[in-house]
């Protein structure tokens, strides 16, 4: 008997110049497997190459190896997130320093509730401290950044806080990422609107 043969979807070659066109086709095939399989250890460059339609070996020209690119999914899966931050502060009047608040907050916490698996892989792969008394750094810190301005902005609009922005930023962020986490073991609760009251109360206490 013939050896089994692995098969893959037809797809549109890229003209000269698309290998970036590619690069991102993969990334978003990889972020949709994430979600089927809940968790990157099932992920494969074979299996992604298959989703995507292409051979394996079409892979390597854009990641060298099976860490390569669960890294560049970090960063795509981040850059989704902030994103989404951004969208939901763009939504509301620029005046409105504390609304922006809750808006990125509830951005964030809906994200990480519906993608537990992309969840999961961001805050185990966020953050790195390159030397014992640095400031860890990496696009997590990034997050948790945006939402140290969001807060600075309202206490320069007259807005007082109960605490300094950078620290209000850490609270809050350590307080949704606890909520999240009671929720992805919780199997009764399935949404976002469960996480938000608590969000909700926890910002409401940042404000004197």
């Amino acid at each position: 008997m013939p050896d089994k043969v692995d098969t893959v979807p037809q797809r549109t070659r890229n003209r000269w110049g698309e290998g970036e066109r590619l690069r991102v086709e993969i990334l978003d095939a990889a972020s949709r497997l994430l979600s089927d399989l809940g968790g990157e250890d099932a992920l494969t460059i074979r299996g992604v190459a298959r989703a995507v339609g292409i051979a394996p070996a079409s892979i390597y020209q854009h990641f060298t190896d099976r860490a390569a690119l669960v890294r560049g999914l970090l960063d795509h899966e981040f850059a989704r997130l902030r994103a989404l931050m951004l969208a939901a502060d763009a939504g509301c009047a620029p005046e409105d320093v504390v609304g922006r608040v809750y808006a990125q907050l509830h951005a964030y916490c809906a994200f990480a509730v519906e993608h537990p698996g992309h969840y999961r892989l961001m805050l185990s792969g966020g953050a790195s401290r390159p030397d014992p008394d640095a400031r860890p750094e990496g696009p997590l810190m990034d997050v948790v950044a945006a939402l140290e301005a969001a807060f600075a902005r309202c206490a320069e609009a007259g807005h007082e806080l109960r605490l300094p922005s950078q620290r209000a930023a850490a609270m809050v962020f350590v307080g949704a990422h606890g909520r999240v986490a009671l929720l992805h073991s919780n199997p009764s609760e399935r949404h976002a609107q469960a996480v938000q009251p608590f969000i909700d109360d926890l910002v409401a206490l940042i404000f004197d």
